[in-house]
C-alpha cells in the first residue's frame, strides 16, 4: 500500500490552524491508516488502496477538517469553461483511447510540494493507473503551452522529443529502448504500430502516454499554471485519477477550469465533479454498527467525513458523495462511513449473552493439513484476491469463455469477475515476482464461485487447492512427483488419466479423478473427502501472456466433502 510522507508543519499549514502532534497521532489511524513510523517533525502514513484521495497532504487535511469540526459537510469545488480544447485520434481506439483533462491556475509550489507532488501522481499511477497499464497521468507546466491540445497516435520512427532525464531528443521508439521508463513501460505500446503522443497548437509535445513527459513542460517552483491530462484504457477509471487530482490541487487554493476532450462522435466537458447521489437507513447503520442512532445524528456524522446528508424520513437518509470519493459504491460504505464519524472507539463491545466452547472449524481443520503438507514440500503459500478478470482468467489461460459471476459495479477492470480457478492467480503472483530468484515454488487453498442453475442462489461455492513451479528446467515429471507426493501425504489414492487441457501442452497434462481420503477429526470422526484436479506443463503461450521466460508447472484440485 502507498506510503505518504508528510510533515506536521504540512498538516498545520493546510488544515490553518496547530493540531497537537499526539492528537494527530491518535486520529490518523481513526481515517484509515497505519502509522509506519513518526519523529519530531515528520510522519510516514500508509493508507488503504481503497482511498487515494489520501495520496495527498491536502486529501488528508481535507478530511481532518471534517473530524476536527473545522469544516463539515461535502466541499465544493467551483470549476468555469477554459475554452481549451484536447482531440482524440480515432486511431487511438485500440491504443489508449481515452482522456479526461483540465487546467489549474494559480498553483504554488515549493521544492518540498513538488516532490509530494511526484509521489502523490506514482501513488495514483500503482493504484488506479495498475503500474500505467489502465491510468496514466501528465502534469505540465501550463505557461509554456499554447493550447488547444491534440492526442494522437503517432509514427514511432518520425517523431522525436527531448523526454524528462534525456540530454537529446530521440525518437519515440528510441525512448523506449533507452529511457529507463521507456524500457519499464514499453510492453504497454510496443506492440502496436503507432504510439500515443500529446501535443500544442505549435507542436510542442507534452509527452508520451503512458512512458514519460517531455522536459519542456516539467513543472518548477516558477511554475503558476498546469495543465493536467489522465490517459487510458478505462474512461471511468481515467476520470476517477483525474477527478482526485485536480480536487487536490483545488484544496492548496488553485482555481479548476474544464476542458473539452472532442472524440470522434462525441465531445465531453471535464473534469465532471458532479456528486453521487446514495440513500442509507437509519435502521440498517445502527444494525450493523451495533448502537442506537437518530436520523439527525446519522447525518452529522456523514457531514463530519465530509460528505452531503439531509433526512427525508426518520430511517431515509440522502447522501451525496463528492467525485473524488470513489470507494462509495453501496449502502454499506455508507454504514462505515457513519462509524468513522461516530468513531469506533466510541462504539460499545458486550459479551454474547450466551456461554460457547470454541473448536476448529472442520474445514480449516483440513486446509491447515494441506499447509503443513505443502509447506513441508518446499512451497511458500500466496492469497490471492477472489475477484479476477476475463483477460487473465480466459484469455491468457487459453481457456474458452463460459457463465461467471461479474461483479456489477466494478471499481478496477483488473476486478470484474469472482474467480473459478486459482491459477491464473498464481501465474499473476510469477508475473510480478518473475525479477527474484529461481527456482520459485508456490501454492494456494481457496475458494472459487461456479454459476450453479441447480441451487436457490445459482452459485457454487468450491474449495481449491493450486501449485506452480517454475524454473529452467521445470517438467512433467517434476509436476507429476509434487502431486502424487501431496497426495499420498493426504493419505489420498489417486487415478491418473491422460486429459486435454487448453491452458497445458498436448500429451503433458494428466487428469485425477476418483479419489477418497479418511481423514481422522477429532470433533466429527472420519470424513469423506473426494479430490478431482489436472497436473501438466502450462502451454508456451500461457507463459508468455503472463509475461514469463522459464518453463511453469502446476496443479489444480478440487475437494468435495469436506
Amino acid at each position: 500500500m502507498p506510503v505518504i510522507n508528510f510533515s506536521y508543519k504540512d498538516i498545520d499549514e493546510a488544515l490553518g490552524q496547530k493540531i497537537p502532534k499526539n492528537e494527530l497521532i491518535d486520529m490518523l489511524p481513526m481515517i484509515g491508516s497505519d502509522i509506519e513510523d513518526y519523529d519530531d517533525e515528520n510522519l510516514k502514513v500508509e493508507f488503504f488502496p481503497n482511498r487515494p484521495d489520501h495520496y495527498s497532504v491536502e486529501g488528508i487535511t481535507r478530511t481532518l477538517k471534517g473530524m476536527l469540526g473545522i469544516e463539515e459537510g461535502m466541499p465544493i469545488y467551483e470549476t468555469s469553461p477554459s475554452g481549451t480544447t484536447m482531440t482524440v485520434d480515432p486511431e487511438l481506439k485500440v491504443i489508449r483511447p481515452y482522456t479526461s483533462c483540465c487546467i489549474v491556475e494559480g498553483v504554488n509550489i515549493d521544492d518540498e510540494k513538488l516532490v509530494q507532488l511526484m509521489d502523490f501522481q506514482e501513488d495514483l499511477h500503482w493504484v488506479i493507473g495498475r503500474d500505467r497499464k489502465k491510468v496514466a497521468i501528465g502534469i505540465h507546466n501550463l505557461d509554456v503551452l499554447k493550447p488547444p491540445f491534440s492526442y494522437m497516435a503517432a509514427d514511432p520512427d518520425s517523431e522525436s522529443f527531448l523526454a524528462l532525464e534525456m540530454t537529446e531528443p530521440q525518437s519515440l521508439r528510441q525512448i523506449l529502448e533507452n529511457h529507463k521508463k521507456g524500457r519499464k513501460y514499453a510492453h504497454l505500446i510496443e506492440k502496436f504500430d503507432k504510439y500515443p503522443l500529446i501535443k500544442d497548437s505549435e507542436g510542442n509535445i507534452l509527452s508520451m502516454p503512458p512512458i514519460i513527459n517531455g522536459d519542456l513542460t516539467k513543472l518548477s517552483t516558477e511554475t503558476r499554471n498546469v495543465f493536467i491530462d489522465v490517459t487510458g484504457t478505462d474512461e471511468r477509471a481515467v476520470n476517477h485519477a483525474l477527478n482526485i487530482i485536480a480536487t487536490s490541487f483545488a484544496e492548496a487554493g488553485g482555481k479548476i477550469k474544464t476542458v473539452k476532450v472532442i472524440y470522434g462522435d462525441r465531445e465531453v466537458e471535464t473534469p465532471d465533479l458532479t456528486p453521487k447521489e446514495f440513500y442509507v437507513s437509519v435502521k440498517n447503520a445502527q444494525k450493523r454498527i451495533g448502537e442506537k442512532l437518530t436520523a439527525p445524528e446519522v447525518v452529522r456524522m456523514l457531514k463530519r467525513v465530509r460528505l452531503h446528508a439531509e433526512a427525508e424520513s426518520d430511517d431515509k437518509i440522502r447522501v451525496l458523495v463528492p467525485a473524488y470519493r470513489i470507494d462509495v459504491l453501496h449502502e454499506v460504505d455508507l454504514i462505515e462511513n457513519i462509524a468513522i464519524g461516530y468513531g469506533f472507539r466510541d462504539i460499545g463491545s458486550e459479551l454474547p449473552d450466551i456461554a460457547t466452547i470454541a473448536y476448529e472449524d472442520k474445514t480449516r481443520f483440513f486446509e491447515n493439513r494441506i499447509r503443513e503438507v505443502m509447506t513441508g514440500m518446499g512451497f511458500n503459500e500466496v492469497m490471492s484476491l477472489m475477484l479476477t478478470n476475463e483477460e487473465h482468467h480466459y484469455y491468457d489461460m487459453r481457456l474458452p469463455e463460459d457463465d461467471r459471476v461479474m461483479v456489477a459495479q466494478p471499481i478496477s477492470q483488473d476486478r470484474t469477475m469472482i474467480r473459478k480457478s486459482l491459477l491464473n492467480g498464481l501465474m499473476e503472483f510469477l508475473e510480478d515476482n518473475k525479477h527474484e530468484e529461481l527456482p520459485q515454488k508456490i501454492f494456494e487453498v481457496g475458494d472459487v464461485v461456479y454459476m450453479d442453475g441447480e441451487t436457490e442462489t445459482h452459485t457454487k461455492i468450491v474449495k481449491k487447492l493450486a501449485g506452480a513451479v517454475v524454473h529452467s528446467t521445470a517438467n512433467f515429471t517434476e509436476i507429476k512427483s509434487i502431486t502424487d507426493a501431496m497426495i499420498q501425504n493426504l493419505g489420498l489414492k489417486m487415478e491418473i488419466e491422460p486429459l486435454e487441457h487448453p491452458s497445458f501442452i498436448g500429451g503433458r497434462c494428466a487428469g485425477i479423478k476418483g479419489i477418497k481420503e479418511t481423514s481422522n477429526d477429532s470433533e466429527s470422526g472420519k470424513q469423506e473427502v473426494q479430490i478431482m484436479g489436472f497436473f501438466g506443463e502450462l502451454h508456451p503461450e500461457v507463459i508468455t501472456n503472463f509475461e514469463m521466460e522459464y518453463p511453469v508447472v502446476a496443479f489444480e484440485v478440487e475437494f468435495k466433502g469436506i
